[in-house]
């Protein structure tokens, strides 16, 4: 792992990487070979289907890419508080990418497979002024910089508090069906800005198909994250990501970004406020129980009160806000 990463990280140097496995989660993973790679360089920050692929790969391929830590270079590790308060909103969320997948067309499902995510050497949380769930209760700038060594499973907060390494992106999507240059602030039904925790490597994520080749993208990424990231940021760091994409055809329809791992099935909604997500999120829940295992709405409604979990993914965008919604399989019989 080492030697294969020193080289990649020679691809990648503007992300910054080191290999921060986290109590030896990725060595467990059998990560396949990348057969295509994007280093750092090749960012954008907007959702459009106006913004030209950086890359081309057909569907199954393993791809192996580079993020920017949120800011895109605005903050560094030598950075102070005064940078925060300086800080342009307008080049934040660089995203590597986009990825055209072969044969992706409207109304098919893209599956991306979380491989293998490794954090680069630094990180960084804040507070920034008018940003954040609070934003009017905490007016001040605020910076904390961390330093991740390889292996590092932590990261210290305080000298007697530490924060668990999880690392994931904060925003994966596809392009919405316009040409327009959206924002990536707030989450959308072509994913975006989901800051959801539960994304770590072993993960399915499905997307819907919005475009042809689906043009998809990620960054925002995040070594550390509470569900919601309420003062406004994560850990924000550099990484590598491997994941693999297929094209689903005939698929159920995925309305929003769902996802799955071992051990659970999971929805995801987003609104204007908690309740509209929820509701949401509960309606897209009961579907799949429905599609997938032959319930009547009335029983998918019941067991889902019974054995699902909301999770608050999202509420720092306000008045933008994600929900998710988990299922455990074991109760499924998966």
């Amino acid at each position: 792992m080492q030697i294969r990463f020193a080289w990649c990280c020679i691809l990648g140097a503007l992300a910054g990487c080191t290999p921060a496995e986290q109590g030896g989660a990725a060595a467990e993973r059998d990560v396949p070979a990348a057969d295509f790679v994007l280093t750092a360089e090749s960012t954008h920050n907007r959702f459009s289907a106006a913004i030209p692929p950086a890359l081309r790969v057909p569907s199954g391929a393993v791809v192996e890419v580079y993020t920017k830590e949120a800011t895109d270079g605005q903050l560094t590790p030598r950075s102070t508080v005064a940078d925060v308060a300086a800080l342009d909103f307008d080049p934040i969320h660089p995203l590597t990418g986009p990825v055209y997948v072969e044969s992706a067309a409207p109304g098919d499902v893209l599956r991306v497979t979380l491989l293998d995510i490794d954090i680069g050497d630094w990180g960084w949380a804040a507070v920034v002024p008018g940003f954040g769930f609070l934003a009017d209760q905490f007016t001040e700038p605020y910076l904390k910089i961390f330093s991740i060594a390889p292996g590092d499973t932590v990261a210290q907060f305080t000298e007697r508090i530490a924060v668990r390494l999880r690392p994931f992106a904060g925003v994966m999507g596809v392009a919405p069906a316009t040409d327009s240059m959206l924002s990536t602030i707030p989450p959308r039904a072509n994913g975006g800005n989901l800051d959801n925790r539960y994304l770590t490597a072993g993960t399915t994520v499905y997307f819907p198909v919005f475009v042809e080749g689906a043009l998809f993208s990620v960054g925002d990424t995040h070594a550390a994250q509470g569900d919601g990231e309420i003062s406004g940021t994560a850990i924000e760091a550099p990484m590598r990501i491997v994941y693999r994409v297929e094209v689903l055809k005939g698929h159920r329809p995925v309305p929003e970004p769902q996802y799955e791992t071992d051990e659970y099935y999971a929805v995801t909604a987003f609104g204007t406020t908690i309740d509209e997500a929820a509701r949401k999120a509960a309606g897209y829940m009961i579907d799949y129980l429905v599609a997938e295992h032959g319930l009547t709405r009335v029983d998918a409604y019941v067991l889902a009160s019974l054995t699902a979990d909301f999770k608050i993914s999202e509420v720092v965008d306000v008045p933008h806000m994600l929900v998710s919604m988990h299922i455990p399989k074991r109760v499924l019989g998966m």
